[in-house]
């Protein structure tokens, strides 16, 4: 292909033409659009060509004023053979940014239709195209740059508006202290991006302060250094600097802004106290409180470290003293730590010290610390008397007797003043304090149980008081020691045992109780107290606990197995228990049953028929017996004498027993002696002595309890054992009865009534009950009830309705 192209405004190309020999005609108007573009789908119609040109790059300048503008033209030498149409398309043609190009189908001509910003669009890449009225590519696409050429047409402007920075006082010449930035939007790679800076105006603050130039700038680079000496804060404090940017190296378009530098401060004045002496008085033990301020001055900036103050005390060998910095007003607040003693020392002399947190800086001479000195007088005041612990620890065992003295010596007063004690808490009133000494006693037993003993500690408050009024109190912490009180306990005193082979069986587990505690409980040992009883054998099953076992087959019976349980206290304590074991016949389950049904159970044993036989024979026999006794007591229904009453009898014969009746009870809730009973035998002899014990008592025979207030072995008055013949004496009889079992010693107590239970002798009716039965009530003689008073008159009229 051989592109031809007139550049009229950029190149001077000579361009040859050639002229078409004929006409063709062509109407524009008649095109179909689908069909301008055919040529973009036919690849493989396209015939090569012999040779490219290459177009040099467009060079349009932005913002022209010219437009539309002709920019090239291009030409196909298939012209020579037909009519060629000429296509462009591309960013600014077709494409975004549209309709800045466009190029007459006809000519060739490329023109700008706008002005061009190089800052939006610095180059455009367009494709030309050489198609025939059908469609057809004649020629391949050619590509077409257009650059935009930069104008001056931005300012510089500066990245901020306002700067900040700053820089030590007393800096030297040449310090950095910050850098400015700015840009332009012209093209960096002419000279309308070219930036220089400057310092056009330079105030400070406050104003007029300095009047020299204290700053200069790189005016490449925007770094702002210092420029001369004399930068002191206390002098002045910032500088505005008005800044300048120029492209064009300077001589082109113009930006400002403004730099604000701050003056920082160094430590360069040490603190320096008010006055040399301080006069501060003090109250005595009183500590942890301020008692006085000094103040220093430092010219230094306020709120830094160059300004804020640290003292120190340099004479204070005990520490009573300290000395801290308030953050706001930068004084010493000077505090007492330890509590002063008038008595002791009644004037402390302190030398202080000041410097900065922050050291001097090594621009400032070397100045020595500034010191001031503080007098602080003790002022006496009447102390409060102290206990000597608080609180009072106290060690006691739980059984100690009451009127010892538990602590002594446990308050003093500074003053030397008299002291007095007393009690203010003390929930069981155990305890008992001297008023003039303070010595505590042990008013009553202590007791264990005690709600108020918790984790074995009893706490009591005593308050001393001086004689100025002023008191103290403490906590009296009493540590009851365990001591081993009471023996183990037993249980259970009786179980039973299934019968056959009971050396299989799991034994009677026992369990021992003990009102202790630890160590003088658990672990208990258990052994048997009888030696002799070699039937039985023992052994622990854990601390608290063992299993008695029978070591041969036993039959059926009871067995009474004396005990012996011991505790681990020290000393420790021991019991003597009887166990009552009953071997029995057990069912299926390991219950005992009844004999009848162990009976029945046996296979050794009597027919079912024959114990049939046996229950109705006894059953014969009872009502026979039963039949006796009723006639029996018909009979003596007919002995009864008409007008001797029914309360009177005058047969000599009584058929009824002579039963003394004795219901002792007791001489009421105060007699408490007559049954205080005490054994009189030592149960830690028991493994040595294998005694008989009374069944269910664990008691031995012989060693009977006694009464204590009771005189013993002596003779027992003769009490009346025949009741009287006549009924009339019934009175006498039991007055007689009650005197001698007042006067017998050996019968508890005293003051019990003996009641008996007497019916009278020879009465025919046998009981009360027998009123309605036998002989009718014709038999009777009733009229005696009427000489029995009126409450008897109308039973006689009942009997008697005469």
């Amino acid at each position: 292909m051989a592109l031809w192209m007139l550049m009229s405004c950029v190149l001077s190309l000579l361009v040859f033409q050639v002229c078409c020999s004929a006409e063709h005609q062509h109407n524009e108007a008649g095109q179909d659009p689908k069909t301008l573009y055919l040529w973009r789908n036919q690849g493989k119609g396209i015939k090569r060509v012999k040779r490219d040109w290459i177009i040099p790059p467009i060079r349009v300048s932005e913002n022209s004023r010219y437009v539309p503008e002709n920019l090239v033209q291009i030409k196909s030498d298939k012209i020579f053979s037909g009519v060629v149409i000429y296509k462009l398309e591309g960013p600014g043609v077709d494409q975004e940014p549209k309709d800045l190009f466009e190029i007459d189908d006809k000519t060739g001509i490329i023109r700008s239709k706008k002005p061009l910003d190089r800052e939006r669009y610095s180059s455009f890449t367009l494709k030309a195209f050489a198609l025939s009225p059908s469609g057809e590519r004649l020629e391949n696409p050619t590509t077409i740059e257009i650059v935009v050429l930069d104008q001056n047409d931005n300012k510089p402007a500066f990245t901020l508006k306002e700067f900040f920075g700053s820089v030590p006082e007393f800096s030297l010449p040449g310090t950095s202290v910050m850098s400015v930035t700015a840009t332009d939007a012209d093209d960096p790679m002419t000279e309308n991006a070219a930036l220089s800076f400057s310092i056009v105006g330079q105030e400070s603050i406050p104003p007029n302060a300095v009047n020299k130039t204290m700053f200069g700038i790189n005016y490449q680079t925007g770094t702002i250094y210092t420029k001369d000496v004399g930068l002191d804060r206390e002098v002045v404090k910032k500088f505005k600097l008005k800044l300048e940017v120029a492209d064009m190296g300077g001589e082109g378009l113009r930006g400002e802004a403004v730099a604000i530098i701050t003056i920082s401060d160094i430590n360069n004045h040490a603190p320096q106290f008010h006055q040399a002496l301080y006069s501060i008085r003090a109250q005595e033990n009183v500590f942890n409180v301020e008692i006085g301020r000094v103040s220093v001055t430092d010219r230094d900036e306020p709120g830094t470290g160059n300004w804020e103050a640290k003292y120190s005390i340099l004479s204070d060998s005990n520490k009573n003293f300290a000395i801290q910095t308030d953050p706001v007003s930068n004084e010493g607040i000077l505090t007492v730590m330890k509590p002063l003693d008038y008595e002791v020392k009644r004037e402390h002399k302190l030398i202080l010290a000041v410097e900065n947190i922050n050291p001097l800086s090594s621009k400032t001479q070397n100045q020595p610390l500034s010191s001031a000195t503080v007098m602080v007088t003790v002022e006496n005041q009447n102390e409060a008397p102290y206990f000597k612990e608080n609180p009072i620890r106290i060690e006691v065992p739980e059984n100690e007797k009451p009127g010892k003295l538990l602590k002594s010596n446990i308050a003093s007063d500074p003053d030397h003043s008299e002291l007095r004690f007393e009690i203010s808490k003390d929930p069981e009133g155990w305890l008992e304090i001297k008023r003039e000494t303070g010595d505590i006693f042990l008013r009553g037993p202590f007791n264990m149980k005690s709600p108020h003993v918790k984790n074995n500690i009893y706490s009591a408050v005593i308050k001393v008081t001086d004689a100025g009024g002023v008191s103290a109190s403490a906590t009296v912490n009493i540590i009851l020691e365990e001591t081993n009180d009471f023996p183990p306990q037993l249980v259970p005193l009786s179980s039973s045992l299934c019968s056959g082979d009971n050396r299989a069986s799991p034994g009677v587990l026992l369990t021992a109780v003990d009102e202790d505690r630890h160590p003088h409980a658990a672990p208990f040992i258990f052994y048997i107290a009888d030696p002799l009883s070699l039937n039985w054998t023992v052994f622990d099953f854990n601390d608290t606990h063992a299993v008695l076992r029978p070591t041969v087959e036993l039959e059926a019976g009871e067995y009474q197995v004396p005990m012996l349980v011991k505790d681990s206290g020290s000393p420790s304590q021991r019991t003597l228990t009887q166990v009552n074991v009953t071997v029995c016949l057990c069912d299926s389950y390991g219950d005992c049953r009844s004999e009848s049904g162990a009976f029945l159970g046996s296979r050794v044993g009597i027919s079912f028929i024959a114990l049939i036989i046996i229950i109705a024979c006894s059953s014969l026999l009872l009502v026979l017996l039963l039949l006796a006794v009723a006639l029996n007591a018909c009979g003596r229904r007919h002995h009864i004498k008409k007008g001797s009453g029914l309360l009177v009898a005058e047969s000599e014969d009584d058929v009824r027993d002579n039963i003394l009746n004795y219901d002792e009870q007791g001489g009421g809730e105060e007699d408490e002696n007559a049954f205080n009973i005490d054994l009189l035998w030592n149960p830690h002899d028991a493994p040595h002595n294998p005694w008989s014990f009374y069944p269910g008592s664990g008691i031995p025979r012989g060693k009977e309890p006694l009464r204590k207030d009771a005189p013993h072995n002596l003779p027992s008055p003769t009490y009346p054992r025949r009741p009287p013949a006549d009924p009339t004496a019934i009175e006498d009889y039991i007055n007689e009865g009650l005197e001698a079992a007042d006067n017998d010693p050996n019968v508890p107590p005293y003051d019990t009534a003996l009641i008996y239970d007497y019916e009278g002798e020879g009465s025919v009716a046998g009981s009360l009950s027998s009123i309605v039965s036998g002989s009718s009530d014709g038999d009777q003689d009733y009229d005696y009830l009427n000489d029995w008073g009126p409450r008897f008159q109308k039973l006689a009229n009942m009997f008697d309705p005469r």
